[in-house]
């Protein structure tokens, strides 16, 4: 019995909704940029998930091929409007990708829900239309099953036999960088204007967890391309 009551004190924690965010995206030609709604330093990286997970982008459908920009706790509806904070963020410099080239960078997994395996889905038209998209091959994947990973904690003997009993709950801070990178399909066309900048396609990255699915959307141009100012496109809010 005493056994059986220090297994459940030494789980005893919340089952709560975690997160994994697109930390910073580079293109094989130059450019830097970070996700949509993304707040940088000021957000903690160890925490409470109420303190860490507030700049994760959450999408409605799992599905990766569906229509939107997400939203997070802090900022609400992600829109194209707010890639003017990224651009301040990260340079004028959007991520520039040759044909046949691609993104890499870095998925920060924030708890346990936000971990691999991720899908990047890109827009041409730049709008959140990711239900036209087309798949990018990816070459660097964050590693998880369905979405989930065991926090650092968690994967000591004990704790991983907790887990797989059903008796500790994953949802628990990860706070750890892992490297991705994914090869853009060669001819694409990027047609989309956001925060002033044209020849823009929309990268939708994104894992599979049911509590979100969870990731981030950025924006790309091809390498060479023009970059006029024309004024800012639909989006989709989802």
């Amino acid at each position: 019995m005493f056994a059986k009551i220090f297994l459940y004190a030494l789980a005893a924690s919340p089952l709560v909704a975690a997160h994994g965010k697109i930390a910073v995206m580079t293109g094989d030609a130059g450019g830097n940029t970070t996700a949509l709604g993304i707040l940088g330093g000021v957000v903690p990286g160890a925490g409470s998930n109420s303190k860490t997970e507030v700049d994760t982008t959450v999408f409605n459908q799992k599905a990766a091929m569906t229509d939107g920009l997400g939203k997070t706790k802090a900022g609400g509806a992600n829109t194209l409007a707010g890639m003017s904070a990224v651009i301040a963020q990260s340079g004028s410099t959007l991520p520039q990708v040759s044909q046949g080239g691609s993104i890499s960078g870095t998925v920060h997994i924030v708890t346990t829900d936000g971990a691999g395996p991720y899908t990047a889905i890109v827009d041409p038209t730049g709008t959140g239309a990711f239900s036209q998209g087309t798949q990018a091959t990816v070459t660097t994947q964050v590693p998880g099953k369905n979405g989930n990973i065991a926090a650092p904690q968690q994967r000591r003997f004990i704790p991983r036999m907790l887990v797989k009993a059903g008796i500790m709950k994953r949802a628990a801070n990860v706070n750890e960088d892992h490297p991705f990178a994914a090869t853009i399909p060669a001819g694409t066309t990027c047609t989309g204007t956001v925060a002033g900048q044209s020849n823009v396609c929309l990268v939708k990255i994104v894992n599979p967890s049911g509590a979100g699915p969870f990731g981030g959307v950025i924006a790309i141009q091809m390498a060479g391309a023009s970059a006029g100012l024309d004024p800012v496109g639909t989006d989709f809010i989802s």
